[in-house]
């Protein structure tokens, strides 16, 4: 990767580059952009997962982030609508190694660089991610920028000062933008071949179960479902009042985007009163991280942060291990949980907490995705788990 300079003009691509990374600290990678033009700022993470790219391009929990992807055969499937968390990508942009091909796959209903057009997200494609990935192993995640323009022109310094005024994602509360506005029922169970994704039947003799939405991925609520409850969902800043008017037998957290410690000025003191209730309770990734801030926990920004389909996490109850898919940029702090938060899973990659319960309320939390289906299925039994302490 080349420096920028600051004082230079705006600068002509190389021949044949069309997009160009430009990182805070000058920084700079050109390639070939796709999708849609224009510029977008935010925190540039890498992930590791061979597939499931429409998956996290609209996983609510990346909004504010450029993903750089370290495999590097990213769009060979092609887009559908069906393979979504969202209804539109949360993730600013996409970094991938080669050109985006011609879709080779049966579900496939359009091109990848399409569907980005479409979306209005941007993607660089013919960077070297492996250095780049290294550089974010070595230096952190940085602020920068990715940008578009099929005429090959970019003022490279403006783009620079936009990637060192971004303020960062520590201290900002993203779940209140991508969280629903309104509640709502949840219909649908989890994907089946040639059947979709089917409806929620006999749900009114379900155990009720109300989702608070901070950035939530569907397939959660398919699998809650799958496994026997019926889903309402309420908006991140929904009052203990609204909540508790839905007559709810069980209390679950979602994932979403942001410093859980932004997040959590509004939302903690809610799940303080909701534990008190004593109803049962079930966080997932930033829902882990409010849980634990609910009980005098402290989270902390990660160096790197956890992205990928293949992370490794130990169940400290057994000693199984769990292939679990990751997305967090944030961590809670073991040696802050008090007394009555057991410590019950931990990452095999660095020793980092990923899961905890209460000893004595009944409340539990993981910091990875267990509806992503890593494993495939070694961490669906948390979603069983929780619907049958409702029953």
């Amino acid at each position: 990767m080349a420096d920028a300079n600051p004082h230079a003009a705006p600068a002509k691509a190389p021949e044949g580059a069309t997009g160009v990374l430009v990182l805070a600290n000058g920084e700079v990678a050109w390639g070939r952009g796709f999708g849609a033009e224009g510029e977008a700022v935010g925190e540039v993470c890498f992930h590791t997962a061979m597939t499931g790219y429409q998956e996290i391009m609209t996983d609510p929990s990346f909004a504010g982030q450029i993903i750089t992807f370290t495999f590097p055969h990213i769009g060979n499937v092609g887009a559908n609508p069906d393979d979504v968390e969202a209804d539109d990508p949360h993730a600013l942009g996409m970094i991938v190694r080669e050109d985006v091909t011609a879709p080779s796959n049966f579900r496939s209903a359009e091109r990848l660089d399409e569907w980005m057009k479409k979306h209005a997200r941007i993607g660089l494609a013919g960077v070297d991610t492996r250095a780049l990935t290294k550089r974010i192993r070595q230096g952190g995640a940085p602020n920068g920028v990715i940008a578009h323009s099929a005429s090959g022109e970019f003022d490279i310094p403006l783009l620079l000062d936009m990637a060192r005024s971004w303020p960062g994602l520590e201290g900002m509360d993203l779940a209140k933008d991508v969280s629903t506005e309104t509640h709502y029922g949840w219909a649908g169970g989890v994907w089946r071949l040639g059947f979709g994704y089917g409806a929620d039947e006999d749900a009114a003799d379900r155990p009720h179960v109300v989702a608070i939405d901070y950035g939530s991925k569907r397939n959660i609520f398919r699998n809650l479902a799958h496994a026997g409850a019926k889903v309402s969902v309420v908006p991140a800043t929904a009052t203990v009042e609204q909540i508790m008017a839905l007559k709810p037998q069980g209390i679950f957290l979602s994932n979403g985007p942001g410093d859980p410690a932004a997040t959590g000025e509004y939302a903690v003191p809610v799940i303080r009163a909701l534990l008190d209730t004593g109803l049962p309770l079930f966080g997932i990734c930033l829902g882990h991280q409010l849980l634990a801030l609910a009980v005098g926990g402290r989270t902390t920004k990660m160096f790197q942060g956890h992205r990928g389909a293949n992370h490794p996490v130990k169940r400290l109850a057994d000693g199984v291990v769990e292939i679990t898919s990751m997305n967090h940029g944030f961590a809670v702090e073991r040696e802050s949980l008090p007394a009555n938060a057991r410590e019950t899973h931990v990452s095999l990659f660095d020793g980092s907490n990923a899961g905890l319960e209460l000893t004595d309320r009944p409340a539990f939390s993981v910091q990875y995705h267990p509806e992503a289906s890593p494993g495939p299925q070694d961490s669906l039994y948390l979603f069983e788990r929780f619907v049958g302490m409702l029953r």
